[in-house]
């Protein structure tokens, strides 16, 4: 009998360069996409809003946050960098006097997008990155119904929360080696109606979508960069605390759902490594679901008001 070599698929991000968009705290997706690029061997970068930098990155300072740096294979998270950014903002040209002068902003030279591209040039070289991630989202007037919503909330979520992933890969593609990887985040909402969850999220979510495959046919065929989304099931990050009802979102997903179990941020982290890894070399323009089959569902299986 032939013996064949014991091999494992493994995901191996070793001497990748990572940058995770829209980081400020160990609750959120993408400090949890962090750390699984970190533990798949790549060095992560992140970018975090500078009202919320100098309490972040006094939190690792201190050393408040060790358990959550810990990787699954021994060490911590380290981030090679931490750039000021608000993604908001293209240019630091195109950004309002009153939020230059912002005593949470002036302390940073250049916090668009533009000035963390360039300072990304001068700290690492003309291609320093492999694998981009936009895990940014906002809306201002998420709590109020879209029949209640103004146009500037409205614009502002799809300013934020969509506009800002096409403007990270105008302006990071070129950086990007040969086998680059885009991801963004996005909810289910974009397809289906979750009454709560408005401002124009619904609508900057889809748009979200539709991007992801536009600019994975135009930046594959600029930059040879794949661009791919992740649609997570509903999770407690501070962020999506501020709709409200959020532990209301994660019961019903998770009683309905084909897996009848709440998702965890670790195993949207993993997609995020599997996606940016050669192993997904031929995935690009793509959705994935990371939502324990939620997304599957067309009835509901206990509305809370009856037993499963």
């Amino acid at each position: 009998m032939r013996c064949y070599p014991t091999r494992v698929l493994a995901v191996d991000l070793s001497g990748k360069r990572a940058f995770v968009a829209g980081v400020a705290d160990e609750a959120g997706f993408g400090f949890a996409i962090a750390k699984k690029l970190a533990e798949a061997g790549a060095s992560v970068c992140v970018g975090t809003w500078p009202p919320a930098y100098g309490i972040f990155t006094k939190l690792l300072a201190r050393g408040k946050t060790q358990d959550a740096l810990r990787l699954a294979g021994g060490g911590k998270l380290q981030f090679e960098r931490i750039y000021a950014l608000d993604a908001e903002y293209d240019t630091l040209e195109s950004t309002p006097a009153e939020v230059r002068e912002n005593r949470r902003y002036k302390s940073h030279p250049d916090f668009s997008i533009q000035g963390v591209a360039e300072q990304f040039v001068a700290d690492f070289g003309e291609k320093p990155l492999d694998v981009v991630v936009h895990s940014i989202a906002n809306g201002p007037e998420v709590t109020k119904p879209l029949l209640e919503t103004s146009r500037a909330g409205y614009l502002g979520a799809l300013s934020a929360s969509a506009y800002s992933f096409v403007s990270l890969v105008q302006r990071f593609g070129a950086l990007m080696r040969p086998g680059g990887s885009f991801l963004t985040l996005t909810y289910l909402a974009s397809e289906r109606v979750i009454p709560g969850y408005g401002g124009g999220m619904s609508a900057a979510k889809a748009a979200l979508e539709s991007d992801t495959r536009v600019l994975a046919y135009e930046a594959g065929r600029r930059f040879g960069a794949r661009v791919n989304c992740i649609s997570a099931g509903p999770w407690a990050s501070r962020a999506a605390s501020a709709i409200g009802f959020i532990g209301k979102m994660i019961d019903y997903a998770r009683r309905n759902s084909p897996l009848p179990e709440s998702i965890h941020a670790d195993e949207v982290g993993g997609a995020a490594a599997f996606l940016a890894s050669p192993l997904a070399g031929g995935i690009t323009g793509t959705t994935l679901y990371v939502d324990k089959g939620f997304h599957a569902m067309g009835m509901a299986v206990d509305a809370g008001d009856t037993k499963t």
